[in-house]
């Protein structure tokens, strides 16, 4: 006789069943479930990073800077979304985001919408600011004015000159008790940079952070600040956490353990963690 014609021996075999259940392991999941820690979780927080297209020094300075991001965000838990354009940024847009990078674009080209949107995002201190090295081209650039707003922002400057065959420099910390200081040495040596010359220093207006030597350029030079030359600053009049990181020519930064140290800091720094 098959079970199908029996419902006492079927009946008989049920209370089986929760005995072959019991004899799976503790903890064990069904097949074809995922444990509850397996299915993805939302980044930590979110950057994002505005850096122009080109050619030249300046797109190796990008592509090396995008690497290291996404590394750095794989390994912390955060995201990264980049833009190579404003037109994409809004008041909306912009509130995901607890730390905007002005990679190596300049303080002009901004959509309208973008500009106002950027500019209560630093007033009212709804995310934090990097800039880097073109984010002080503060003058008429093609075709362009120069915007007082960004002028003010950066310590009431304008851009000058710069060393068009580069120069091996000195950088020198002035607040070593800065968070943005944190694991750098007194000074650190960088190979190649243009070093900018603005119309005035900013300190009068900002914190300065560190400062070029201009004394230690080789080769040496006619083209300086005399003296007085801050690199890196941070402007303390706003609400937003923000840094101006004045090197931002070439990709071969991120050879300069100083360097990336100093970057690292201020992604950090900048985003509030």
């Amino acid at each position: 006789m098959t079970l199908a014609k029996s419902p006492i021996r079927l009946w008989k075999l049920c209370p089986l069943v929760p005995l072959v259940l019991c004899a799976v392991p503790a903890g064990a999941q069904p097949a074809n479930v995922k444990p509850a820690n397996a299915w993805p979780q939302p980044p930590k927080f979110r950057v994002v990073a505005l850096a122009e297209r080109g050619g030249g020094d300046h797109q190796t300075f990008v592509d090396a800077a995008r690497l290291y991001l996404n590394k750095l965000a794989a390994e912390n838990d955060f995201a990264v979304d980049y833009l190579n354009g404003t037109e994409r940024i809004n008041e909306e847009s912009l509130a995901q985001y607890k730390l905007f990078i002005q990679l190596n674009y300049p303080p002009y080209r901004w959509a309208p919408t973008a500009k106002k949107a950027f500019e209560d995002y630093i007033t009212q201190g709804k995310g934090g600011w990097i800039g880097f090295h073109h984010a002080t081209l503060l003058g008429d650039f093609d075709g362009y004015p120069m915007d007082p707003w960004f002028s003010q922002f950066l310590g009431g400057i304008r851009f000058t000159h710069y060393l068009p065959d580069f120069a091996r420099a000195t950088v020198k910390v002035e607040d070593p008790s800065n968070p943005l200081a944190k694991g750098l040495p007194p000074s650190f040596t960088i190979d190649k940079e243009e070093w900018y010359t603005w119309s005035k220093s900013p300190r009068p207006n900002v914190h300065v952070l560190a400062t070029v030597d201009e004394s230690s350029y080789v080769p040496n030079t006619m083209i300086k600040m005399g003296g007085d030359h801050p690199v890196v600053w941070s402007n303390p009049h706003y609400k937003a956490r923000n840094v101006y990181i004045f090197m931002g020519h070439h990709g071969g930064l991120f050879d300069n353990p100083d360097f990336v140290q100093l970057f690292r800091n201020a992604i950090f720094w900048g985003a509030g963690q």
